[in-house]
């Protein structure tokens, strides 16, 4: 997700939201079985993000590459 900001020193400034441990995040590859489904990121490793599903009676860790979830 990218988002302008407005600052004193340049007029527009990219600004990336930053995806951490405990984020919501939504998968966004329309490739991926998990296309659309929302998840808690549990950790971030070497380019990559596990996301934690949850769904009444399952759990599931599923990891994904940073380029394929956004926050919410």
């Amino acid at each position: 997700m990218l988002v302008w900001l407005r600052s004193q020193l340049s007029p527009l400034i990219p600004f990336c939201a930053m995806i951490l441990p405990g984020a919501v995040v939504r998968v966004t590859n329309p490739s991926d079985i998990y296309y659309g489904y929302q998840g808690y990121v549990q950790r971030l490793s070497r380019g990559k993000v596990a996301v934690l599903f949850e769904g009444g009676n399952w759990d599931k860790l599923v990891t994904f590459r940073l380029s394929e979830v956004a926050p919410v």
